[in-house]
């Protein structure tokens, strides 16, 4: 039994790892399709944050299968149907690639064709993610912000033990004195790059979600390196946490500020004299707030998975 419980384990290893490789290859593609957002994302959320999550879960999964008297036949049933009525609502849509099909006829012409005049952000990809569409991407927001609530929720840690606080840099680190020379050097230039893919998305590649994760990347690093107790002198669990809402919340004030000045929810042209100009100052402030909810829950996702690490290795 204790070889087939290995053998399952190192083919979820596997796995995972092949997925991080297909991530990285897919944004090796994007990259040379020229959609560098694309690529950004794929990078940092499907190469890196992804596949380091889903390691730390392995880490906390047991080796043996418990059997289980419960038969999820009910949650079965509903998946299916859900599943199936998904993939009947797919029939009415337009064949993959079909050239007369109304987003390029109508939507994407508009986007490509107007959006330097309307919104004055070269970057068309920030023009529809935080202009146009930014109701839908204040939903991806709150979506984010939900699961990180999630995750707090279901690893959720009252206190750390003494022997937590105690630990400071990994045992297996402690000896890797290249690998942390090398990463102190790094870890200031990947967190300069994530503002500068922060601020910079209006006019190249970019934005708060590739920031966010870029961020969060550089954090998760440092952590991996030199300790959780260490990271968390610096970065607070508390204060995560409320920066966590703090991003949703100045995304949404900046929708409510265009109410009460007489436009339309998210519609940043009111916001300065020049509508341009109050484009840009929206989409700047919505990026941002974008930012700092991807980074915090990003890192406080991987320090709720550190913490139950520690802790059932400390309880064993």
């Amino acid at each position: 039994m204790t070889a087939v419980a290995i053998t399952r384990m190192g083919d979820l290893f596997a796995v995972v790892m092949l997925s991080g490789i297909y991530s990285l290859l897919s944004a090796a593609l994007f990259l040379d399709l020229h959609a560098v957002d694309v690529a950004f994302t794929e990078a940092s959320v499907g190469a890196g944050i992804s596949t380091l999550l889903f390691l730390a879960t392995l880490k906390l999964v047991p080796r043996y299968d418990k059997k289980s008297r419960y038969k999820p036949t009910l949650a079965l049933g509903v998946v299916i149907a859900t599943g199936a009525l998904l993939i009947y609502g797919t029939f009415d849509m337009p064949h993959f690639g079909k050239a007369d099909a109304p987003v390029h006829e109508h939507v994407a012409p508009r986007y490509l064709n107007e959006s330097m005049e309307e919104i004055g952000v070269p970057n068309v990809v920030t023009s529809v993610l935080a202009s146009y569409r930014g109701f839908d991407t204040l939903g991806e927001v709150v979506v984010i912000f939900t699961a990180g609530i999630g995750v707090m929720s279901l690893l959720r840690i009252s206190q750390q033990t003494k022997e937590e606080s105690k630990s400071k840099t990994p045992p297996d680190m402690q000896q890797q004195v290249i690998l942390r020379v090398v990463a102190k050097m790094m870890i200031p230039l990947i967190l300069i790059f994530a503002l500068y893919v922060q601020f910079h998305g209006d006019y190249g590649p970019g934005g708060g979600f590739q920031a966010g994760v870029i961020f969060a990347a550089g954090i998760i690093l440092y952590t991996m390196l030199f300790g959780l107790s260490t990271a968390q002198k610096i970065f607070k669990r508390k204060v995560l946490e409320l920066f966590t809402a703090i991003g949703v919340f100045l995304y949404a004030s900046v929708g409510f500020t265009c109410l009460f000045m007489g436009g339309n929810f998210l519609d940043y042209s009111v916001l300065r004299h020049d509508p341009v100009h109050g484009q840009h100052l929206g989409i700047l402030l919505i990026e941002l707030g974008v930012g700092i909810t991807v980074a915090s829950v990003m890192i406080t996702i991987f320090f709720k998975f550190t913490w139950r690490t520690v802790k059932h290795k400390y309880n064993q």
